[in-house]
């Protein structure tokens, strides 16, 4: 397995994780829509 799909897998299985909570689920897509954000402010 290569370096990239390795870690690609980690992030996917994290991610996973952290959505079975109620309250880490809120945190993680607030995080994403913030980043989301920054990246079209940037352009």
């Amino acid at each position: 397995m290569d370096r990239k799909k390795l870690m690609m897998t980690t992030v996917a299985l994290g991610t996973a994780y952290l959505l079975k909570d109620q309250k880490s689920r809120s945190k993680v897509m607030s995080q994403l829509q913030s980043l989301g954000t920054a990246n079209k402010k940037k352009k």
